[in-house]
């Protein structure tokens, strides 16, 4: 029974409090069901921000949001707060719904005069009311008022960093550097309104930190200040004088210091106007270079340089003095007498006053003050005159010769610049012959007329007379004696109709200086004599070259031509006989004769009269037809070494072999042979590196290119010319190569590139195109072997004259009869010719047979001429 009751207990206690737990959630669920306003943010007291904007949203809970109506806010003054209207300025406070039958009480821009409770307030199921408060507190957030980002100290100044802060409650400020707290001392002061920093320097600059903060509202807020030091401007360089040139362009600089850099200006003190605004001035305000473009006299005067940046102003004066150019206003020219004495004075002015000096025109030599070191004659003297800006300057000659004659620059200079005029000496002296004393007589023959020329030196010009046998030739009244002119030239034309006429003339010349007279020669002229030596120098087979001396001239009436008649030994008829002339010094070369052949040979001499007689008569023969002469390098030797010349090659792997046409001994050369050898000098022994050799030969050429050789490095070369005979003796030189740069070179893996594949290519083109030319050689005897076919049987008189004397404009010569050819030669076998065939000329063209002809030299080149025979510059 006890443990029923035990049992039974605890089950009373649990109906119990199930009991109580019902009556519990019937009295919450009766709670909820309440109809209540509720606004977000929930806290009942708003701390905001003055001039920040602010939302509150009242939103009702309630059984039913359809029954709630009315819902609406009331500001602090207990007054509806309107919804914003539309289309006009948004107000400062207005009412919004919201999505769930919420409304929003919209503030844009808190102020201190909106704090205060707040109600928003709405009816339910029209039978109750329904109202919920707020409280706005509203408080001044921290800010600057004057507290710039950037400040400027200036140095050695004390300065207050500001940082002015408003906020309420108000705020405590502290100060930091570079992250490190400040504290008030000897160098900072903390101050309401700012940070004071005594005696600013450079090392002050940096970034300092302004904070601000509010205990009540727990608000911090920095302000980063950087704070650069300023530096005063300094004239640094401007000097107390300036000097210009007046009419040049001029300028000068004012140079200052300062941070930031400072702007400078210039001020013309008696205006007080800055000068960039005025004309012909120019100011650079970062440099303080003011230009001047043309400087007037007017410029001169006191000017102030202004320096000025953000630290502060700063001014210099400076004196500007213009210089006035020299000018020379007098300058005369001078006429003196030999042996006296000369002076010429020249006058000029400016500031300050110029000093003078003179020069020959010419010359950079002036003349020194004073007496001259090399010509103790001439003394220069000066004078000045500061106060009126003029200065005067004389050059003296004492015993003036007509060396002194011609023209002198006055030179006026001082610091501004020089001028420069130009006046003449003239020295007069008596009449002189003497640069005619060395003129050859005048020439006259056949009774052709003479101008006898005679001009007399002098100052003033000279009046000439003529005389002839001591009378006055006017007062003959000769009509073979004519005067041309009365001075300082004079020319007598005398008409030699008779010998008496070619005598002696005088001439007579007179100025207020004296007189003097100069006989002049009028003087038959006759032909040359026979000529005196004419002897054969060379012999060829068809050519023949004579060393000729010629007869024996008389001043002014040289020998103009030398002329040869020649013809065979078995023609005795002259009539028939070559003719041909030369000019003197040049190559004395007849050609076109027959190999193996005698020739008569005589010569004379030609001058303006005419041809002299013949004389030196000789006979010759020509040597029969061989092998070409000997070829001649047309190289000089540049170094010398004891055993033989050495040709030096300006280069050290290539040598350009040049050398003169030999003559063809009566063949035609066809090739010339070069081989060259490389070699060492032993104990003065040449010795050949054989197994190096190179030879080649060339066609229709007198150089060839020797390419690949060695830098510093001897080779012998040897050249000879080639006919249908056979070779020439070899024409021997030694040449030295310069020293060059040894180049390695590496091996490479050949690979053909697209340049090989394209050479190739044309190498196929050019083979397929010589077939071509082959057959068509072979079959119509046309193409490009087929011309060089023909070429190579021409008549070896119509090979190019250059080939016969190897320099210059070569005479194409012809031989003395048409006959044809002997027959052709093999290369390489013994020629098989009779005397008969010996005797047989060259082939020449139609129409060249016995032509008379001429030859010139100039002292470069031979010029050959046909037709008649007269000497050069013949009178006849």
């Amino acid at each position: 029974m006890g443990e029923l009751r035990k049992s039974v207990l605890p089950q009373q206690h649990l109906v119990l409090a199930l009991l109580i737990c019902c009556s519990s959630l019937i009295e919450l669920s009766q709670a909820e069901l309440k109809p209540i306003l509720e606004i977000y943010p929930k806290q009942e007291v708003q701390r905001k921000p003055v001039g920040k904007p602010l939302i509150l949203t009242c939103r009702p809970t309630v059984p039913d949001t359809a029954l709630v109506a009315d819902l609406q806010w009331k500001d602090n003054l207990n007054n509806t707060i309107l919804p914003k209207p539309t289309g006009r300025n948004q107000p400062p406070m207005y009412t919004e719904t919201l999505p769930g039958e919420s409304l929003a009480l919209m503030i844009t821009s808190l102020s201190v005069e909106m704090g205060g409770r707040y109600y928003c307030t709405a009816s339910y199921a029209n039978t109750e009311i329904l109202e919920k408060g707020v409280t706005i507190k509203t408080y001044v957030a921290i800010t600057w008022t004057n507290a710039p980002e950037n400040q400027y100290p200036t140095l050695g100044k004390d300065y207050v960093v500001m940082c002015e802060v408003k906020a309420d409650p108000n705020p405590t400020i502290d100060w930091l550097r570079n992250g490190d707290p400040i504290r008030t001392g000897d160098k900072y002061v903390v101050q309401t309104h700012g940070l004071l920093i005594r005696d600013v320097q450079e090392d002050d600059e940096g970034i300092y930190t302004c904070r601000a903060a509010v205990i009540e509202t727990g608000e911090l807020l920095e302000r980063t200040i950087r704070v650069e030091v300023f530096i005063q401007p300094v004239i640094v360089s401007l000097p107390s004088e300036l000097e210009a040139t007046e009419g040049q362009p001029y300028a000068a600089n004012c140079t200052a210091t300062g941070k930031p850099v400072p702007e400078i200006s210039w001020i013309r003190d008696a205006t007080q106007l800055n000068v960039a605004t005025a004309d012909r001035f120019q100011v650079n305000p970062q440099t303080g270079l003011v230009t001047i473009s043309s400087v007037i006299q007017e410029d001169h005067g006191t000017y102030t340089c202004l320096a000025k940046n953000k630290a502060g102003v700063v001014d210099q004066k400076t004196k500007l003095n213009v210089l006035v150019r020299p000018q020379i206003y007098e300058l005369y020219n001078v006429t003196g007498a030999r042996t006296k004495e000369i002076a010429i004075t020249c006058r000029a002015k400016g500031r300050p006053a110029p000093a003078i000096t003179f020069r020959r025109w010419g010359t950079q030599e002036e003349y020194s003050n004073g007496n001259q070191v090399d010509d103790n004659r001439i003394t220069l003297e000066r004078y000045f005159d500061e106060e009126r800006g003029e200065s005067t300057g004389t050059l003296r000659i004492n015993n003036a010769q007509r060396s002194d004659d011609g023209l002198y620059q006055c030179i006026a200079r001082n610091k501004g610049s020089d001028a420069y005029k130009t006046g003449h000496i003239t020295v007069e002296f008596a009449p002189d012959f003497s640069h005619m004393k060395d003129l050859p007589p005048v020439f006259s023959w056949e009774q052709r007329k003479a101008n006898l020329s005679c001009l007399a030196m002098g100052i003033p010009n000279a009046t000439i007379e003529w005389h002839w046998n001591g009378r006055k030739i006017k007062d003959l009244y000769d009509t073979n004696l004519k005067i041309v002119g009365t001075g300082p030239r004079s020319d007598l034309i005398v008409h030699p109709v008779t010998r008496q006429y070619y005598s002696a003339y005088k001439c007579i010349a007179t100025n207020i200086h004296g007189t003097a007279e100069h006989d002049m020669q009028l003087k038959e002229a006759r032909v040359p004599d026979f000529v005196s030596e004419a002897k054969p120098s060379q012999l060829t087979a068809t050519t023949m070259t004579f060393d000729i001396r010629g007869p024996p001239t008389e001043l002014g009436l040289p020998i103009l031509a030398f002329s040869v008649q020649y013809k065979e030994a078995l023609n005795p008829d002259w009539s028939s006989a070559y003719n041909r002339s030369w000019s003197p010094d040049s190559p004395y070369i007849v050609e076109g004769l027959r190999p193996q052949t005698e020739y008569s040979f005589r010569f004379a001499a030609r001058n303006q009269v005419g041809l002299g007689n013949w004389g030196v008569n000789q006979q010759q023969s020509t040597p029969r037809r061989s092998a070409p002469e000997e070829p001649k390098p047309l190289h000089h030797p540049e170094q010398h070494d004891q055993e033989e010349p050495v040709v030096v090659s300006p280069y050290s792997d290539h040598f350009e072999l040049r050398w003169g046409v030999p003559a063809d001994n009566g063949e035609p050369i066809d090739k010339y042979q070069i081989k060259y050898c490389p070699g060492l000098k032993m104990s003065g022994t040449w010795t050949e590196l054989e197994n190096s050799c190179n030879t080649v030969e060339v066609v229709e050429t007198t150089s060839f290119e020797m390419t690949q050789l060695n830098g510093n490095t001897y080779y012998r070369i040897e050249l000879k010319a080639h006919n249908a005979i056979g070779y020439s003796s070899p024409a021997s030189i030694i040449m030295k190569t310069t020293r060059g740069i040894d180049i390695i070179q590496v091996a490479e893996r050949q690979v053909f590139s697209s340049a090989a594949i394209v050479g190739i290519a044309l190498g196929g083109v050019l083979l397929l195109l010589f077939v071509v030319d082959l057959l068509c050689c072979v079959t119509v005897h046309m193409g490009v072997m087929a011309t060089m076919c023909r070429k190579a049987k021409r008549s070896p008189s119509e090979i190019d004259d250059e080939a016969k004397l190897g320099s210059g404009q070569l005479v194409k010569e012809p031989p003395p009869s048409p006959l044809p050819l002997p027959p052709p030669v093999k290369l390489g076998g013994s020629p098989m010719t009779s005397p008969l065939d010996e005797k047989e000329p060259l082939r020449t063209p139609t129409g060249s047979i016995k032509q008379n002809s001429t030859i010139e030299f100039d002292g470069r080149f031979v010029h050959s001429r046909s037709g008649e025979i007269i000497g050069k510059n013949s009178a006849v």
